[in-house]
């Protein structure tokens, strides 16, 4: 069991890095491939182009879903991280826009809109593989080790970017620096596809008399809308904070708090230990206690402090502050995720888990979370308030209560109808 735990969540690795590091270097990036007079304007493009792989999301949830929810999880899971292989390499190999003009953006485009089709199953089926494979009393601690895995991803991304900013001249990391990232994860790939090629298939698929086809499942998708939709704002919260206190704090702390990257990089390889450290330990607390007393525990908190706690930060910013903030926001984060991912998978038709799942998953990521660096970078433009971004995770976190409070009425159904 620990080996097959293993195995997925280190493939998911390089889903989760190569959305980091688009995040993390999104001021080098938008120099490169989006050299607009206005900071702003160049910044903004950028921040919607990482966003775009999220309107991705939803289509390969439910084509990539289908081809799971009908092949297998193992096949599966391999396709989806070749293509985001595939995706990361359009990236680190694009010319600038000073050597090719707008083909570009438009390639960089492409490469995020392949990663975003990509990953539009990839948590989704990790998280419904280790759901499948878990003791039914140990479910929310098995799982939980999906998110655990993106943590390390974070991690290791955020130490590869303090020695980058360490060894490298600023004008360095702004002209080639910022690449080595995006092929470091290309060098990966090949690794992790050997670990992922040793998955075996899990008994509850293989127990299943029949497996359905694009058709039906598109049908049952259909006729299961309603979940799918409070599947949605159940997942918002735990996308917006994610997004924030990972992809988003490195920009945040050097543009708008004026810090260091170096300062900047080492709360966010902070933040992914701390969520690392309680994830797996509040996915086994959702197993004994429930998951719906966390999720509605830690949605109330996160809607009430939000917005003042990035009002003292922002007053007087400084490394400390950013790091206290960014590490609560981080510990609510690992709190809701660990119950809201199994609970998600509990909750969602046996013969279609992984496509309604990613689905479900997909439309929050792509609506809303994966837009968190845009959306932010926006509402503090457009009103003058560098806090605004609290006012965004509030919001996220009043959408997590209204979810769970619709799912009341909603029984884990894990099994194969």
């Amino acid at each position: 069991m620990a080996k097959s735990v293993a195995l997925v969540s280190t493939g998911n690795f390089l889903e989760m890095y190569d959305f980091m590091v688009f995040g993390y270097y999104a001021p080098a990036i938008a120099k490169a491939f989006f050299p607009l007079q206005s900071e702003f304007g160049g910044l903004l493009l950028t921040f919607m182009t990482f966003g775009a792989g999220f309107l991705m999301r939803p289509l390969g949830a439910v084509l990539l879903g289908a081809y799971v929810d009908k092949h297998g999880r193992r096949k599966g899971l391999m396709l989806t991280l070749s293509l985001m292989a595939v995706g990361t390499l359009a990236i680190a190999s694009t010319p600038s826009y000073a050597t090719i003009g707008w083909s570009a953006p438009l390639l960089v485009l492409v490469g995020r809109l392949v990663q975003g089709f990509s990953a539009g199953v990839e948590v989704g089926g990790v998280s419904v593989y280790l759901a499948e494979i878990a003791p039914p009393a140990r479910r929310g601690f098995y799982v939980a080790w999906q998110s655990a895995s993106q943590q390390v991803a974070v991690i290791f991304a955020a130490a590869l970017g303090i020695a980058i900013n360490t060894f490298l001249a600023p004008q360095d990391v702004q002209a080639w620096g910022w690449r080595i990232p995006f092929f470091v994860g290309c060098l990966l790939f090949p690794f992790l596809m050997l670990l992922r090629s040793k998955l075996e298939e899990t008994d509850i698929f293989k127990r299943q008399p029949d497996y359905p086809e694009l058709a039906e499942t598109c049908r049952s998708l259909a006729r299961n809308a309603p979940l799918i939709v409070r599947g949605t704002m159940l997942a918002i919260m735990t996308t917006v904070f994610f997004y924030m206190v990972t992809a988003y704090t490195p920009t945040f702390g050097s543009t708008v708090l004026h810090l260091t990257p170096q300062a900047s990089f080492t709360v966010t390889l902070c933040v992914g230990i701390v969520n690392f450290s309680l994830l797996p330990v509040m996915g086994a607390v959702s197993d004994r206690i429930g998951r719906r007393p966390i999720l509605l525990a830690a949605s109330a908190v996160a809607a009430i402090t939000a917005y003042p706690l990035m009002r003292w930060l922002v007053a007087s910013p400084d490394f400390l502050k950013l790091f206290a903030v960014e590490i609560y926001f981080a510990a609510i984060f690992a709190t809701y995720n660990a119950a809201m991912v199994a609970y998600l998978a509990e909750i969602m038709p046996g013969r279609i888990r992984i496509s309604s799942f990613s689905l479900s998953f997909s439309l929050a990521t792509g609506l809303f979370g994966g837009f968190t660096p845009a959306i932010a970078t926006l509402l503090i433009h457009a009103s003058g308030d560098r806090a605004m971004p609290g006012a965004w995770l509030s919001t996220a976190a009043l959408i997590g209560i209204c979810a769970v409070i619709s799912l009341r009425k909603s029984k884990a159904a894990f099994s194969l109808e």
